[in-house]
């Protein structure tokens, strides 16, 4: 993405009423609750999940994995695509879970803007932060929704200076709540000028709206307690005081966040965030690549390949690359190059999302996302154009913190297992080294719960029981530099080198001291914890 975040009235109206985000929240924020409203407001869905669901309660629509159903947290993002009022909205729900880090980073790479969930009671909470981190580094617009308001919740002008000191960026309120806890009974609309109140005993229910003729309106006692209605009065004219005017343009520029507050679970204050994200995020952004940069309107198709998901569907061994079209109008039969291998491709069956489900796809434009069923020819990384050599910049590969070994349970089918293992390092859920010296694999892994989930997926999806195994390596490092010195380096160590499943030069570590000796003998090596899959 470059700097300037820009909507421009150029765009063709198709491409212009599109909105590509993500949400991103430290665990239990409630974002996959949140997710499940949109999809309700949006009319894809007839009743909204519970993410603990009982009884007959439904799964929530975007967690689709047995281990996500058991356990209630989303390990794996997903894409739904549906329409609200006169926009297009593209929503990828991202795993909370810092053990999945790295497949939220992937996704931050085929969105144009973050929605952010703050849990009012915690506040900007450590994954919270780093996720941030990585939105500011793409200069990806954000907007904020705190959430929970109707549980106890801190101050809200506490959660907003909090929000500014730790990721240094502007909040201005676009709605402000009136009460909190058991005395919470909705929010005050600043953007529309409106009284929002929450219905506790219909979560699914839209909030009931009030035109009101600013804070005198005598309307407003009807309907909000004196003390309540007082205390509102004062803060808001504090927050007018104190706090920056809503700028658009720095919404986009990523330097400023609009706040809404409300409460997903009883389905209050989410559609004016939905309206918020139709209103003040971006339309669907130029896209960095090589050697050119791609423009959304282009009448030329183009995309890349963020997330490969495996076995989606328990029944097919499918494997569907998820595809942010970055240009032009695709139709559904196109032949599109894949750049990596320069060979055509003719995309029959294209998908869009809504999760797990699926529908054929007859056409999408720029900003969307479509999954390309295929069999192993797409990988992360990897773009799809009508010709052109472009290569789409800026997708990272990051160097595992846990490595283990892995066995099959049967010695005889270490075959289905070496089968298993490339499968989920393709689909991004893991890194699969194969030693120089030795037989078996090195797995790794970002967070520990990556091992369950691998060890759970290879005995659901291939009926293989495996164990993992403490493995002498503690890191490892992708391998670049000088031809000759390379070679001279990899001779001299052949008992750390491994190579992954793309082929390329692996140095694994035990201590950092490794590392640090490698920097002091072999200066024309360089050794890196990134790899961009760029290929």
């Amino acid at each position: 993405m470059l700097d300037t975040v820009s909507n421009r009235p150029d765009l063709p109206p198709e491409i212009a009423r599109r909105r590509t985000f993500a949400i991103i929240s430290h665990p239990d924020a409630g974002k996959t609750t949140l997710t499940e409203k949109f999809l309700l407001f949006g009319g894809a869905i007839q009743m909204a999940g519970q993410v603990r669901a009982k009884g007959e309660a439904r799964r929530t629509r975007s967690d689709f994995m047995q281990m996500e159903k058991d356990r209630g947290i989303s390990v794996s993002a997903s894409a739904m695509s549906f329409d609200f009022n006169e926009f297009r909205f593209n929503l990828v729900d991202t795993p909370g879970h810092s053990d999945f880090s790295e497949d939220t980073y992937r996704t931050l790479t085929a969105v144009d803007a973050a929605v952010m969930v703050i849990d009012g009671a915690k506040g900007v909470e450590s994954q919270t932060r780093k996720l941030f981190e990585v939105c500011r580094l793409r200069d990806l617009p954000i907007l904020t929704f705190c959430n929970k308001m109707d549980r106890e919740s801190r101050d809200v002008f506490e959660i907003i200076d909090e929000i500014q000191e730790n990721l240094a960026i502007d909040v201005t309120p676009a709605s402000w709540p009136i009460g909190q806890g058991r005395d919470f009974v909705g929010c005050y609309d600043i953007l529309r000028d409106r009284l929002e109140l929450m219905d506790r005993a219909d979560r699914n229910k839209v909030a009931q709206s009030i035109e009101i003729k600013g804070l005198n309106d005598p309307e407003l006692a009807k309907h909000v307690p004196s003390n309540l209605l007082d205390r509102l009065r004062e803060e808001l004219e504090m927050a007018r005081e104190l706090l920056p005017a809503l700028n658009p343009q720095a919404v986009l520029e990523g330097h400023m966040t609009p706040i809404w507050f409300g409460s997903a679970i009883n389905s209050f204050g989410v559609k004016e965030l939905m309206a918020g994200i139709g209103m003040y995020g971006p339309q669907p952004q130029i896209q960095s690549a090589e050697p050119r940069n791609i423009l959304p309107e282009e009448t030329k198709v183009s995309g890349f390949v963020f997330k490969v998901q495996a076995n989606m569907d328990p029944k097919h061994r499918d494997r569907v690359a998820f595809v942010r079209l970055a240009s032009g109008h695709f139709k559904r039969g196109m032949k599109l190059t894949h750049v990596r291998t320069r060979k055509p491709m003719a995309i029959t069956n294209p998908v869009l999302f809504l999760a797990s489900d699926r529908e054929l796809a007859e056409e999408a434009w720029a900003g969307d996302i479509i999954g390309i069923p295929n069999h192993g020819q797409l990988r992360i990384g990897d773009s799809l154009t009508e010709g052109e050599i472009l290569r789409v910049t800026g997708i990272p590969s990051f160097a595992p913190e846990l490595l283990q070994g892995v066995r099959a349970g049967d010695p005889l089918k270490s075959k289905h297992l070496e089968k298993a293992l490339m499968q989920f390092a393709e689909e991004g859920a893991a890194k699969v080294f194969k030693p120089s010296i030795g037989s078996g694999f090195v797995v790794g892994v970002v967070g520990q719960l990556q091992f369950e989930v691998l060890a759970s997926r290879i005995e659901l999806e291939y009926g293989l029981p495996v164990r993992f195994e403490a493995s002498q390596f503690k890191s490892a490092r992708w391998v670049n530099g000088d031809r000759q010195a390379v070679e001279k380096f990899i001779d001299a160590n052949k008992q750390h080198i491994a190579h992954d499943n793309d082929g390329d030069i692996v140095y694994l570590t035990r201590l950092q001291w490794d590392i640090d000796r490698v920097e002091r003998d072999y200066p024309d090596v360089k050794l890196t914890a990134t790899k961009e899959m760029m290929v």
